[in-house]
């Protein structure tokens, strides 16, 4: 029994180097799929027991992971790149310093045949189940009455407020298809909120950086912003927020409570309850903007600032526009105790939705293929960043930096203080690549030396080609 045991380990062992002989030298890079446990058996002529043996062993060393319902993939980093410090560190007072033009033209290039689109935070085509949803979209035109030519409810189309309500229990919120308003995309549904909850004047306090059309609706509405540090694994930093709002008339608070944008930051459950609870203290209502909650890496969905809500206090903001549809503009609001005020703003500006796309959607979530085309979302994502990270650390100036997301699409990086990345930018532009420059995610003077990229796209050549050209242009401009 004894020899038969030696065996078993010198065998586990003697693939296991195999394999990280493999890693470590470049044959296997970060992000790559690893042979399953069968094949294993089957090449090496092993138990099923010693293939778990190996990959144990390989993830013990950090050189391997395993993603559920996936397999092992390779999260070793020949020259691993360092992590954020810990707090962003924004001025008390804005200056409102202008990157309007900035942000257009950021939009304007992501029309053009050939870009690199690193700027926009949200999934290439061939990551979304387009035949599916032409699909629905005939099916929605037979069912609904009208053909979906007709005006909607205000409140929205009652299937898929029904469905966003079941969806809901994933995160132990336990939402009523009553308590919800559909809208065009999160952006409107936030813009409904702050239209309801402020005036021209008003003070709202956000998460530094933070999403550069949050910070355009807040110049739009003539609403100050006082930027709080952020953590860039654990968001808002709650010591920071209780001064503020011990110090200032602070009217709202709007947050990405999972896998911000830009930093890809995640409350923890607990700082969650103590955020509401902390505003409910205050009487402060919350915007919570819970965009790209789906799209998490762990085992679990995170759960959200609106499932610790008991008074009504907390806007719960959510849309398909990142994780399915974003040009179908299909979004939600549950708004607590607002609901009356927020049905107002959306009867005003728009009375209903658009039918058709909301009716499709509702069909995705009804009959299990959003779960379905999210779990594939997730893994190819969590790949992608891994293979970004790589290409960072790999091509990137020395003395670069990157948040470590655990979900969403776009990656935080930090490059030496003396590049200026507008600059960077302007150079990329000539090559066809696009990426989000830090100034644009703030009201202030800082992150001039910040950008945020993209991962939500196709991986291949062309891609890592590109961004090995933006870390060789990087170091140029050191």
């Amino acid at each position: 029994m004894k020899k038969i045991q030696n065996k078993s380990e010198f065998a586990y062992m003697r693939i296991a180097k195999i394999i990280e002989q493999q890693i470590l030298n470049g044959t296997l890079r970060t992000g790559d799929k690893l042979p399953s446990l069968r094949t294993i058996c089957r090449e090496y002529g092993v138990s099923q027991n010693t293939a778990l043996s190996t990959y144990y062993y390989l993830e013990s060393k950090m050189l391997i992971e395993t993603r559920p319902q996936s397999g092992y993939y390779v999260r070793y980093s020949k020259t691993k790149i360092p992590a954020l410090s810990q707090l962003t560190n924004p001025e008390s007072e804005a200056n409102y310093a202008d990157s309007e033009l900035l942000v257009r033209k950021i939009y304007d290039s992501l029309g053009e045949n050939g870009h690199l689109p690193l700027a926009l935070g949200a999934p290439a085509n061939e990551l979304l189940p387009i035949a599916k949803l032409n699909k629905g979209l005939i099916m929605a035109t037979r069912e609904l009455k009208g053909s979906g030519v007709m005006y909607d409810k205000t409140e929205g189309n009652e299937r898929l407020r029904r469905q966003v309500a079941r969806w809901s229990f994933a995160m132990e919120c336990n939402l009523k298809h009553d308590e919800i308003i559909t809208t065009s995309g999160c952006l409107n549904a936030l813009s409904y909120c702050m239209m309801a909850l402020t005036k021209k004047g008003d003070t709202i306090a956000m998460e530094s950086p933070i999403s550069f059309g949050m910070l355009q609706l807040a110049q739009v509405l003539g609403v100050k912003v006082l930027e709080l540090p952020s953590d860039p694994q654990h968001g808002v930093d709650l010591d920071a927020l209780e001064d503020a709002l011990r110090k200032n008339k602070i009217n709202v608070c709007l947050f990405i409570s999972n896998f911000s944008n830009p930093l890809g930051s995640c409350m923890p459950d607990e700082n969650k309850k103590q955020t509401v609870r902390l505003l409910e203290k205050y009487n402060v209502p919350l915007i919570e903007n819970d965009l790209n909650g789906d799209v998490y890496f762990g085992q679990q969905r995170p759960k959200s600032c609106k499932t610790y809500d008991e008074s009504g206090l907390v806007l719960w903001c959510g849309s398909v526009s990142k994780t399915l549809a974003p040009g179908y503009r299909v979004g939600w609001v549950a708004p607590g105790k607002f609901k009356d005020e927020v049905r107002r703003m959306k009867l005003y500006h728009n009375i209903s939705s658009t039918s058709i796309t909301q009716e499709v959607i509702a069909g995705f979530l009804e009959t299990g293929r959003y779960e379905n085309h999210l779990r594939k979302l997730r893994h190819t994502l969590h790949g992608n960043l891994l293979k970004f990270s790589r290409a960072i650390s790999d091509y990137f100036p020395d003395g670069t930096m990157a948040s470590r997301p655990q979900g969403g699409f776009v990656i935080w990086v930090e490059l030496p203080k003396t590049i200026d990345t507008i600059a960077l930018y302007e150079q990329c532009l000539r090559h066809k690549i696009s990426f989000a420059p830090g100034r644009i995610f703030t009201l202030q003077d800082q992150y001039e030396n910040c950008l945020r990229l993209n991962y939500g796209l196709l991986w291949n050549e062309r891609l890592d080609r590109d961004l090995k050209l933006l870390g060789d242009l990087a170091k140029r401009c050191k």
